[in-house]
């Protein structure tokens, strides 16, 4: 059997094993990317090298200020003014909770960027507001889940940043307006599912609309919104880069929390930066692992084979998207999400160009496919978030998810055969 057989049989073999085992994810990519390194004979400070190597990126600053940012909104309560925006708008509709769970974690999803953050905070919110109103409680935590994965699509998202450091030469400005009417058309997609149940089971209308309740509700909210114009706008008009938009938003989300508000206090603070620093020391210990990992997979020309391998199974667009889709499905459901993009980006990318696929389309059609592997056993973490705050089992709400992986579904296939969703906006602003 040839060396790089067996090498890519060790990387990838001990990598599942390890996993399956229970390891950390950062340890089983670590310890396979160095039995691999041995067995091919190459210097183990490789490892080092190329994980220095992949965190050397400017593009990378924004993802800290992008996890503070999301933290310090979450800390200062904008989920309650969030729900109150998306009530006051939604609200008075057959199934008007349902709506306002999609609408809350659009909004809410534009300011932290986080599906896990997302279920965390609004969760609790929402899941009380529906059981109040009489929902069905699996369909209330299946929709709070599926809602959540707006986050990773709706700008700003810091997976966007790493899936561009990754793609190498992918605008974050450009991803970011490329992300954003996939998001719509996923929330767009759930209110409509949303509004069939609420119909069929009889679910309740909320209050009529009142527009100065409305408008009430927006002035209330504004200042926490306001978050998600600095990032994309600044970025897409060139005032500023992604890295730059991300530290201005910190600081703007600091003064709104700390003096417009008043819902977070100077010795918050301390509790709320260390939390902070937890999530970016496992989220930049994924990269450099991930960037060795990622390395030896090129070493071991498993892209080309990939790429070899599936063409010789169809030269058909249609055909090679539905096996990338069910790649990155699979993939979404065994492996962090990071350590997906970062692992799987360069493996996939020349396929997809082999086929006419954008780097910036499939941005999207990745990042969504993984957002789904966040709501799927084994590894899903939305099961595990949800499980905690609504009290239910993984068993359970894994049950209660399956009409929903349906509905995301249908929006991926919409997503990935209609290119347009994804290149319009960034075509139109950057033409």
């Amino acid at each position: 059997m040839a060396t790089e057989t067996i090498a890519t049989l060790i990387l990838l073999g001990t990598f599942f094993v390890l996993i399956f085992l229970g390891n950390h994810i950062l340890f089983s990519i670590g310890i396979s990317t160095a039995l691999t390194l041995l067995y091919l004979q190459v210097p183990l400070q490789t490892v080092a090298q190329q994980a220095v190597k992949g965190l050397n990126s400017f593009s990378l600053m924004a993802v800290p200020f992008f996890i503070f940012m999301g933290d310090i909104m979450a800390a200062g309560k904008i989920t309650d003014k969030l729900v109150n925006l998306a009530n006051a708008l939604v609200g008075w509709m057959r199934g008007g909770m349902a709506m306002v769970n999609v609408l809350g974690s659009m909004f809410f999803g534009g300011i932290s960027g986080s599906p896990t953050a997302d279920v965390a905070s609004l969760g609790p919110i929402e899941l009380e507001m529906m059981d109040r109103s009489g929902y069905d409680k699996d369909f209330s935590t299946g929709l709070t889940m599926s809602s959540a994965i707006q986050g990773l699509l709706i700008p700003p998202s810091h997976n966007m940043v790493i899936y561009c450091m990754a793609a190498g030469g992918v605008s974050v400005g450009q991803m970011f307006m490329g992300g954003l009417i996939p998001g719509v058309v996923l929330g767009i997609t759930l209110m409509v599912y949303s509004y069939i149940v609420a119909m069929k089971r009889g679910y309740p209308k909320g209050d009529r609309f009142s527009g100065k309740e409305a408008l009430k509700a927006f002035l209330d909210g504004i200042w926490g919104t306001m978050t998600i114009l600095i990032v994309v706008v600044g970025v897409v008009a060139g005032v500023f880069t992604a890295t730059e938009s991300a530290a201005i938003a910190c600081v703007y989300s600091l003064i709104v929390v700390l003096f417009v508000y008043r819902t977070v206090r100077f010795r918050d603070l301390p509790g709320i930066l260390k939390k902070s620093l937890k999530t970016l020391a496992i989220v930049m210990g994924l990269i450099g692992v991930s960037s060795a990992f990622g390395w030896v997979v090129s070493y071991l020309r498993i892209p080309v084979k990939l790429t070899n391998f599936l063409l010789s199974i169809s030269h058909s667009k249609v055909v090679l998207l539905l096996l990338i889709n069910i790649l990155l499905l699979i993939m979404g459901a065994l492996m962090d999400m990071i350590c997906s993009i970062l692992i799987i980006t360069p493996i996939i990318l020349p396929v997809v160009a082999a086929v006419g696929v954008t780097p910036l389309q499939l941005g999207v059609i990745m990042i969504f496919n993984l957002g789904i592997g966040l709501m799927t056993p084994p590894f899903g973490v939305l099961l595990y978030v949800c499980r905690a705050i609504s009290g239910r089992s993984v068993e359970q709400l894994t049950k209660a998810s399956i009409p929903f992986y349906i509905v995301l579904i249908t929006a991926l296939l919409l997503i990935t055969f209609v290119p347009g969703f994804s290149t319009f906006l960034p075509g139109l602003l950057y033409s």
